[in-house]
């Protein structure tokens, strides 16, 4: 066993003092005891919230973050513009880049608080579209950062066949991305290898969309067991789109055409009227919601409290990372819904008026959900995520509890993360990953080739 006394610690029934959280070798929560005293054991003196999970990440595209903001020639540009420059940078990556790209993004989610990733992954195959001699090639290092960094993962190797809906011809810049099914499965029945029994680790399947997927390849693979992702409803044009090709919206087409239940996760969902709302609430599927991304690529605002009414399960992503901080993709969901409604707290309830409280709540169970993993929460049978707040930084300092949890959210840009635990290990200390500096090293060179 292993042990450490969190000072303060958020579990399922609420905040608790001197609570001692005991794991085993494997990494698991063995049992969770509030008010005791434990002389020795290892101490985290601030607050302890459950690991924070990542349900959305393409990590190629943290090498782009930041660069590709300049106006294009074409002007009004907005998501199908920024896409085309993705395609021309997508081309440049070697195995050995993507390792070091991902492993520079496990660091930074894992010092700000994200304990797990779901990684969307469909860069896949060579630049001219030829499959590396291992299909898996791209998955699998993907799997070795993780293993480097210790942050837990959930692989969702996509399946991405055509350019639009449904069965339109593929754009040259998606040639890396593209499968049949029987190519798309030789990846999965590798992928899965890969990850073997890591409890770290687990394995999901991601349709990339309607526009990259046809109605048969849905029903292809919409009994597997696990986690389901797909991007839905995050752009005008494709509702359009949608609507013009099957005479439906692309959320409605989905609640009357695919199984959507618990296993799905709808990323974005960004754009549905009120009836997909419901459908999709009562599904019991999650939304994916990419705050900062979602602002940076202008695709809209989540209709949150529609969707909290609904009762409606949701989680957190990072995207394309130009942000990778859970802190600022809660204050960016919430703050998005104040300009757009002209009114504050819209994450609260008279159960909860902490909309920072509210809010982590809805993510941990979301995320869990989404992952596919046994995480989300400070309990027995869960994994050991844990991610401690330095009560003694000047965001945090005199605040307890739901209020300590509003001043991380909605206060400053420094980040007073101090301590993240993972599957049991240390990973991050004094707010620094532990690998961090030969991390960014690696990360340094193959962003010098990118470049060149």
């Amino acid at each position: 066993m292993r042990q450490i006394l969190a000072a303060s610690a958020l579990l399922p029934q609420g905040w608790a003092r001197d609570v001692l959280i005991e794991t085993d070798v494997l990494g698991d929560i063995r049992s969770v005891t509030p008010g005791a005293t434990a002389p020795g054991v290892r101490r985290l003196a601030g607050a302890v919230i459950p690991g924070v999970p990542n349900l959305h990440s393409h990590a190629f595209q943290r090498a782009m973050a930041g660069g590709a903001e300049r106006r294009s020639p074409m002007g009004q540009d907005s998501f199908w513009t920024w896409r085309e420059t993705m395609y021309r940078f997508v081309g440049r990556f070697s195995p050995e880049d993507a390792e070091a790209v991902a492993a520079q993004l496990h660091v930074e989610l894992l010092e700000h608080g994200f304990s797990s990733l779901c990684e969307f992954h469909y860069l896949h195959h060579q630049p001219d579209g030829t499959p590396y001699a291992d299909r898996a090639e791209m998955a699998r290092r993907n799997i070795a950062a993780a293993r480097r960094t210790g942050i837990g993962l959930t692989m969702l190797p996509s399946l991405y066949r055509h350019g639009g809906i449904f069965g339109v011809a593929p754009h040259e810049g998606q040639r890396r991305f593209l499968n049949d099914l029987g190519g798309f499965f030789a990846i999965v029945d590798a992928t899965r290898a890969a990850i073997g029994q890591d409890p770290q680790m687990a394995l999901g399947l991601a349709p990339h969309s309607l526009r990259a997927v046809t109605p048969e390849m849905l029903r292809a693979i919409q009994d597997f067991a696990g986690p389901i992702h797909i991007h839905a409803a995050e752009q005008p044009k494709e509702v359009a789109e949608c609507l013009a090709a099957t005479g439906a919206r692309p959320v409605r087409w989905l609640l009357d055409n695919a199984p959507l239940d618990a296993r799905w996760v709808l990323i974005h969902a960004t754009h549905m009227d009120a009836t997909e709302v419901e459908g999709l609430a009562r599904s019991g599927a999650v939304a994916g919601l990419c705050p900062t991304t979602e602002a940076s690529l202008g695709d809209g605002i989540f209709a949150l409290p529609a969707w909290l009414a609904a009762g409606g399960s949701f989680g957190i992503g990072t995207d394309s990372h130009v942000g990778t901080a859970p802190r600022d993709e809660l204050r960016q969901l919430e703050t998005s819904q104040r300009l757009r409604d002209n009114s504050r707290s819209v994450a609260t309830a008279d159960q909860n008026p902490h909309p920072g409280r509210t809010l982590l709540d809805a993510v941990l169970a979301g995320g869990a959900q989404a992952s596919g993993r046994r995480i989300g929460a400070i309990a027995p049978g869960l994994r050991a995520d844990l991610v401690e707040l330095d009560a003694q930084h000047p965001t945090l300092i005199g605040r307890e509890g739901d209020a300590l949890l509003d001043a991380w959210v909605f206060s400053g840009q420094s980040n007073p993360v101090k301590t993240v635990v993972v599957g049991g290990r240390a990973v991050v200390e004094g707010g620094r990953h532990l690998d961090a500096m030969a991390i960014r090293d690696q990360f340094g060179a193959a962003m010098r080739r990118l470049l060149a």
